[in-house]
């Protein structure tokens, strides 16, 4: 039996799961989730639009001047793999060193991993409520004054949105409410949070919009013809999954592999790598029931490396099912039961967006998984997770001799 408890087989169909009546999908525990996972096309055109005005613009370059030695992109779960899909394309756009450094560890430790000088940090949160998010930003702005602050969340409500509005050196840029996903996992928020993001490399305004509608159209296209194969794999035999991806498309395997990780409730084993580094002692936990899913760079040179990889695991046949999502994917790396997500209509333009489209991936074999191992995707870890962080108090860098970490 599942740690998620005891099957209950119904049709996993979208067309199906869709068809059932709204307190039908409440009672399943997956209304939330799919409604926030088959938004996402259409809240990233709202995104992209609240990024193209030129207020909004204005706001963002204001964050830049004067010009931070460093970036530091933060967050907490889900929030730290957007940072991690950020970083890179930033620093290449912005010329700026840029890092992703998770809150606990700003919290713990900013001594010794935040950069010194007057940099950058950005924090990144669906709710802007979970201890750790206002607390790294209250100890920067007291021991870290040369740092400034830019907050992105899909809460106007939220510490983050309401806590700093009067401090000169916070910038707060809020999404649309419809981001601020209801369902304990982040779907829709994560994927809006990340093109937020994306807003900091300023395009023209219509190239933008252009970019976001081609993915948009893309994503939609995998909604309309792909669910059900994806559904499938999500039924297969399976007991563990290796999610690859090379730059920021790490972030993305990070983020797809929690994903798979709460939505199964631990039942199913999760990792992430980097196509390379899978190699060097990962490569080995790969068996006849082990998933592979690999989120293919647009680039060609690193698609090559990518490549080599996967024909490597087909002569050792390593995994059981490959899951492979890009542009132009060749048949030699594909078996008869595997998967091939094309991502069509992008261009070279649009060397960021994918990422999007990878975790869209990932969201959907885990909300089917959820699914077939009979739990409930809106709800799944039975009490263990909550939506936002339960409260924890705020030590001090150094704790009393009382023995409970307090103040004296």
């Amino acid at each position: 039996m599942s740690k998620l408890g005891k099957q209950t087989k119904f049709s996993m169909s979208l067309d199906a799961l869709l068809a059932a009546p709204l307190a039908e999908q409440q009672a399943r525990g997956y209304a939330d989730t799919i409604r926030e996972i088959l938004q996402q096309p259409t809240t990233w055109l709202g995104t992209a639009d609240l990024l193209c005005q030129p207020q909004l613009r204005e706001q963002l370059q204001a964050a830049l001047v004067p010009r931070p030695s460093h970036i530091v992109l933060t967050g907490s779960g889900s929030s730290m793999y957007i940072g991690e899909c950020l970083a890179p394309h930033l620093q290449l756009g912005l010329g700026i060193s840029t890092q992703a450094i998770a809150a606990g560890s700003l919290l713990t430790h900013w001594r010794s991993v935040l950069p010194p000088g007057a940099g950058l940090l950005i924090s990144l949160a669906r709710s802007g409520d979970s201890p750790e998010s206002s607390g790294v930003v209250d100890r920067l702005l007291a021991d870290a004054p040369d740092y400034r602050h830019l907050v992105i969340t899909c809460n106007a409500d939220g510490k983050l949105a309401t806590r700093y509005r009067n401090d000169p050196r916070v910038t707060v840029l809020v999404l649309d409410e419809r981001t601020n996903d209801r369902s304990l996992v982040m779907t829709s928020s994560f994927t809006n949070l990340l093109l937020a993001g994306f807003g900091l490399v300023q395009r023209e305004g219509n190239d933008t919009s252009a970019a976001v509608n081609r993915l948009a159209r893309s994503v939609q296209h995998i909604f309309d013809e792909q669910t059900d194969a994806l559904a499938a794999v999500a039924r297969g035999e399976f007991s563990n999954v290796v999610y690859l991806g090379s730059g920021g498309a790490l972030g993305a395997a990070h983020e797809s592999a929690l994903k798979m990780l709460e939505m199964s409730g631990g039942a199913v084993v999760t990792m992430a790598e980097t196509y390379l580094g899978l190699r060097h002692g990962p490569m080995s936990s790969l068996d006849e029931r082990s998933l592979v899913v690999g989120f293919l760079s647009p680039d060609p040179a690193v698609r090559a490396y990518e490549l080599d990889l996967l024909r490597e695991l087909s002569r050792k046949q390593l995994g059981m099912t490959r899951v492979l999502v890009g542009e132009g994917i060749p048949t030699d790396v594909l078996g008869p039961h595997d998967v091939a997500v094309e991502l069509a209509g992008l261009d070279a333009a649009d060397d960021a967006l994918p990422l999007l489209a990878d975790v869209v991936v990932g969201q959907l074999l885990a909300f089917f998984r959820c699914l077939e191992l009979g739990g409930k995707p809106d709800t799944p870890s039975q009490g263990v997770l909550t939506r936002v962080v339960e409260h924890f108090p705020m030590h001090s860098e150094r704790s009393s001799k009382n023995g409970h970490g307090e103040e004296a």
